[in-house]
């Protein structure tokens, strides 16, 4: 994959998000209440893969909605989770141009059946936004919302090598994402760089669906092959995180190894804060969701996507250069959670400091 202009600052994001707002005289969109356009409503379809991982329901949609809402009160947003499933995904597709569907935001399950409903939203001369995956081989996308997802696994990689400092040849279990998400191919490739030639990887597994339960599994049975020889875990995201970490108590290990993770869930900054794990990649996806948001509704009211939403960046999806935000992911560990998802009201210290988390909060001064 080629990229242009990597590693835009979520600040610039935000700033450039906000300049969305000139675009409330289109589609519906007035200056004020008083002063929308006498247009009839514009539908949008956002299209979501799947439920296991929390952030799609808590934050994704809700903060795509939001923004829709403040910058097109007309506009009427389909939301809908394929739950892991391309072709539910496909069908809710379908589902949504039959609709009226005038914009597609769509968030694959796989690359294959995003091709193919792409394909299908090109011939009926609807743009399609790929969000936070790419979707390869196809000129059928118009833009591309997300972070550098290679660096995201670099920087997993490269924070498990901090903390297995000072160990020699350390033994390492990577438990990557779904081989069908082109995500999950890219953070696997970012962790690759990070750590391949300085530690010694026992096992590594493809985790089908992002699913936790899987991902206990595939730990397990790790377990079982390397014995208590293990220093660290490369989990891909805080849900396959969870998995290893439950997998590593089930077999009584009393001390755990440092595991890494992706998305800062709440459970997952509530192990962070507790110690279980050593660290998780914060992506602030207001911005991201709201950049996208920016982005649909320019292309619902038929208006051109003013050139700073992008700041001129592209990313080559084997096919063609997408118009591309990029985001910059922030790697959070103990020492790092009161200035990002805190900080950022990502969660708040009530979410995070309840129950078992209480001490430890005290302890990490976030209370």
């Amino acid at each position: 994959m080629k990229i242009h202009g990597i590693g835009a600052h979520v600040s610039r994001i935000i700033l450039v998000v906000m300049l969305g707002a000139c675009a409330r005289d289109r589609a519906g969109m007035g200056r004020d209440a008083g002063e929308s356009k006498s247009v009839g409503p514009k539908t949008i379809a956002l299209l979501l893969p799947e439920s296991k991982t929390a952030r799609y329901e808590s934050k994704d949609r809700p903060f795509f909605e939001a923004k829709v809402k403040a910058l097109c009160p007309l506009c009427q947003v389909l939301a809908s989770n394929a739950n892991q499933d391309a072709a539910q995904q496909q069908a809710q597709a379908e589902a949504a141009l039959t609709n009226g569907a005038e914009v597609l935001v769509l968030d694959a399950v796989d690359s294959a059946s995003a091709t193919a409903i792409a394909t299908k939203a090109k011939a009926q001369r609807v743009p399609v936004v790929a969000y936070d995956r790419l979707i390869p081989g196809t000129d059928a996308i118009d833009y591309y919302v997300s972070f550098d997802n290679e660096a995201v696994g670099k920087l997993q990689g490269e924070a498990l090598l901090n903390a297995l400092a000072g160990k020699a040849q350390a033994r390492v279990v990577m438990i990557n994402g779904a081989a069908t998400d082109s995500n999950g191919i890219l953070f696997k490739k970012g962790a690759h760089s990070a750590l391949d030639g300085k530690v010694l990887v026992l096992k590594e597994y493809d985790t089908p669906d992002w699913s936790p339960d899987k991902a206990q599994d595939e730990m397990t049975q790790a377990l079982t092959a390397v014995g208590d020889g293990l220093d660290g875990v490369y989990a891909a995201n805080d849900g396959t995180a969870g998995g290893a970490i439950a997998a590593m108590k089930a077999a009584g290990l009393t001390s755990l190894p440092p595991v890494t993770g992706q998305d800062a869930e709440l459970a997952a900054v509530q192990r962070i804060v507790l110690g279980e794990q050593y660290m998780t990649v914060y992506k602030a996806i207001r911005p991201q969701a709201e950049a996208a948001a920016v982005i649909a509704c320019h292309l619902v009211a038929g208006e051109p996507v003013p050139p700073e939403i992008t700041g001129g960046k592209v990313v080559n999806n084997g096919k063609k250069d997408v118009p591309s935000v990029l985001l910059a992911p922030v790697s959070v560990t103990r020492e790092k959670v009161k200035d990002t998802v805190l900080a950022d009201a990502f969660w708040t210290r009530e979410q995070v400091c309840s129950g078992r988390t209480e001490g430890a909060c005290k302890a990490l001064g976030l209370l």
